[in-house]
């Protein structure tokens, strides 16, 4: 087995252990003994580029004593799309401290989930934070400052089919979809309003750099060329790349479990299948049809397309892990159980954080 399968294999193992433990964890609350401002921003950093050292940049500026606090998703190391990241969560998160935030905490476990799912996750840990600011990028187009203008004023703003529609007044603010980054902004709304977060002038609007790609960024890492990657990455990002390509843990987005991915596949029920999160009944009983498989690309092409174009990837992110999906509702009913510290500047700015904000039960990793 290739170097990189096995440390992947060994993180998802281990990841899933961790999430059965929150799974038992009640979260505990109490009274914020400190009133330094906290920005909240959930960002995947995969990896952490010009772009986004920009927007904490400019974050900070406007609210300089704050305290930067980076959601950095997330356990299994699947994005919300169902791909894995470049580097570890604990090698993003030393890449935001390295560039100036000041906290970087574990987001949810987003390969598991829909996207509905996660963006409500992402609400939960906003509000067990405190949060006084939400900085966010976005890409600006015609129209869409109306969005941005309504949920500043603290509307939620709900996606439907091919329109945005204000949740409250139930006025259609924008016919047609939303590119990635700005459906993101949209949903977390949506997710925020539904669990009674007041986020009236809580959100920081930057707008997007221009020039950057976070997919070119790993299509260049992956294929040995970083010349273009660099002119995209700060210096500290790379010298936290390059480290983790030298000791074999990077880059991860290219590596699934696949052992695992086909013991699951190829041995399990129907029942068994269907019960997994994000797999429906259609998908589970083609696996079963198509199989044995022995290449996980079989898996993929045998996997029928659904709503989402992510679809395919999100079904191996869920065989990889197998999470059933009652398990996962139980999971978001009481996320966060525990706000788990991936990184932090310095001892002073963690004690100030603890003091703040109003989840109980913080755990530090080491």
């Amino acid at each position: 087995m290739l170097k990189r399968e096995e440390f992947v294999k060994n993180i998802i193992s281990k990841d899933k252990k961790i999430f059965k433990k929150d799974l038992e964890i009640e979260p505990e609350y109490g009274e914020p003994e400190s009133d330094v401002k906290i920005m909240a921003d959930f960002t995947e950093y995969s990896p952490l580029h010009k772009g986004h050292r920009h927007c904490m940049i400019e974050a900070k500026k406007l609210v300089p004593d704050g305290i930067f606090t980076a959601v950095v998703p997330g356990l299994f190391e699947r994005n919300g799309r169902g791909t894995p990241y470049i580097m570890t969560r604990q090698a993003r998160a030393e890449s935001a401290v390295a560039i100036g935030a000041d906290i970087v905490v574990e987001g949810p476990p987003m390969g598991i989930m829909g996207s509905g799912q996660y963006s409500l996750c992402l609400a939960r840990m906003f509000k067990a934070l405190d949060a006084d600011y939400i900085p966010r990028g976005y890409k600006p187009f015609d129209g869409f400052d109306v969005i941005l203008r309504r949920i500043n004023e603290g509307a939620g703003v709900a996606p439907k089919p091919y329109k945005i529609v204000d949740m409250g007044t139930k006025e259609i603010l924008l016919e047609g979809k939303l590119d990635e980054d700005n459906y993101v902004i949209v949903s977390l709304s949506k997710s925020l309003k539904k669990i009674g977060f007041d986020f009236k002038d809580k959100f920081i609007f930057i707008k997007r750099v221009e020039g950057v790609s976070g997919t070119k960024i790993r299509e260049t890492v992956l294929s040995g060329d970083m010349l273009l990657a660099e002119d995209m990455l700060p210096h500290e990002t790379i010298e936290i790349l390059k480290r983790e390509m030298d000791n074999g843990r990077a880059p991860l987005h290219d590596v699934r479990d696949v052992e695992n991915i086909l013991k699951r596949v190829n041995e399990s029920s129907t029942e068994h299948l269907r019960s997994l999160a994000l797999i429906d009944d259609r998908t589970a009983r083609a696996l079963v049809n198509n199989r044995p498989f022995k290449t996980v690309y079989g898996v993929e092409k045998s996997i029928l397309q659904g709503f989402s174009r992510h679809h395919r990837q999100r079904v191996l992110s869920s065989l990889e892990a197998g999470v059933f999906k009652d398990v996962v509702h139980r999971y978001i009913d009481r996320y966060p159980s525990v706000i788990r510290i991936l990184n932090y500047k310095n001892k002073e700015v963690l004690k100030e954080f603890q003091k703040r904000i109003p989840h109980r039960r913080l755990e530090i990793c080491q």
